[in-house]
């Protein structure tokens, strides 16, 4: 696909190391796919064959800062590898997304054992479009905590987002709806906006007594803004109760999804072409008519030869299968490897 983070040629395969019974171990590929509350790594033969998978805590160099994620990258394929020699290791995290932060992170694994030229660092938006389709010409979006997107091209032609929240023209997201959620909250308890049924739900979910409450709790730290995502649910259920305020959100996020998939199409010259459309994280895969139906219309409208398809399969999927390709494996070694991991 053209990942970044890929660089010509492939990690030399160390001598294997002696196993107890004196026979050598083979080595590995190793495939992690790592965001802000957890890092799936999993080991696989060369043929496809899976070795070990391990599951450890987030890893994200913007929540959890660039040392440790290493560290706890470091830890898990030292785990799932079991001290055999690794002929490929392939990284998807979130939080890296411009090149500073992937030039940085390529850095920080220096000395480890793992470690090499040929070693893949990306963004975690790969790893989820690999694992929604194997198409040269792609697009993926994410909507999940927070919202992002990035587009291939087979000519190796890449589409990202630096996606850094407001800064970076972002809207919307699980934490998103919820800040939104409370903004018109605010708005209806104090008089300066419409009434939503948005007030009530929200102080019933938090068992709070009114909406200065939580203004003060998050004003003061007693809870962090990042646990308003928490209320996204609540704007699709004030949406289906018929609540202006919470279809105006639902309405908005659906468009801010076409803007991305707009955006990589456009720029990646395909909006001609049958290009599907990977959709990915909590709130898209929660399969929502109310989101998905004017997503499909607004991309129908745009680019007619366009499939929509909600991924089915965890990321660390299509982590492993870039990491085999990555490492040289042919197409019985993938088709073994997409079989064993779809179990």
């Amino acid at each position: 696909m053209g990942v970044t983070g890929a660089r010509p040629g492939r990690t030399a395969i160390p001598p294997d190391p002696a196993s107890a019974d004196g026979t050598a171990a083979p080595a590995v590929v190793v495939a992690v796919d790592g965001g802000g509350s957890k890092t799936d790594a999993i080991a696989l033969s060369l043929d496809g064959r899976v070795v070990a998978r391990r599951r450890g805590g987030g890893s994200s160099p913007h929540f959890d800062g660039l040392a440790s994620s290493v560290e706890t990258i470091d830890a898990l394929i030292g785990e799932v590898s079991g001290g055999a020699p690794v002929a490929q290791a392939n990284l998807y995290l979130s939080g890296l997304d411009l090149d500073r932060e992937l030039d940085e992170f390529r850095a920080e694994l220096a000395g480890r054992r793992w470690a090499g030229p040929s070693t893949v660092v990306a963004n975690d938006l790969f790893a989820l479009l690999r694992a929604g389709t194997d198409e040269p010409d792609a697009v993926v979006v994410v909507c999940g905590t927070g919202v992002n997107a990035a587009g291939v091209r087979a000519d190796g032609r890449v589409v990202r987002f630096p996606s850094l929240g407001a800064i970076s023209g972002d809207w919307g997201g699980g934490s998103g709806l919820g800040a939104e959620a409370l903004w018109h909250a605010a708005r209806d308890a104090d008089g300066r906006g419409p009434a939503t049924w948005l007030t009530g739900a929200i102080l019933e979910l938090l068992q709070l007594d009114s909406v200065q409450e939580l203004i003060e709790q998050l004003h003061f730290g007693q809870r962090q803004e990042s646990s308003l995502a928490v209320l996204a649910p609540l704007v699709f259920e004030a949406a289906r109760r018929g609540d202006a305020v919470g279809a105006s959100l639902v309405a908005r996020q659906a468009e801010e999804i076409v803007a991305f998939a707009r955006a990589c199409l456009v720029r990646l010259e395909l909006l001609d072409r049958p290009v599907p459309i990977v959709l990915g994280g909590g709130i898209l895969a929660a399969r929502d008519p109310l989101l998905l139906e004017p997503i499909e219309r607004g991309l129908t409208g745009i680019a007619p030869l366009a499939t929509l398809a909600i991924v089915e399969q965890p990321p660390i999927v299509g982590a492993a299968l870039l990491a085999l390709a990555s490492a040289g494996a042919g197409e019985e070694a993938l088709a073994r490897a997409r079989t064993a991991l779809a179990g």
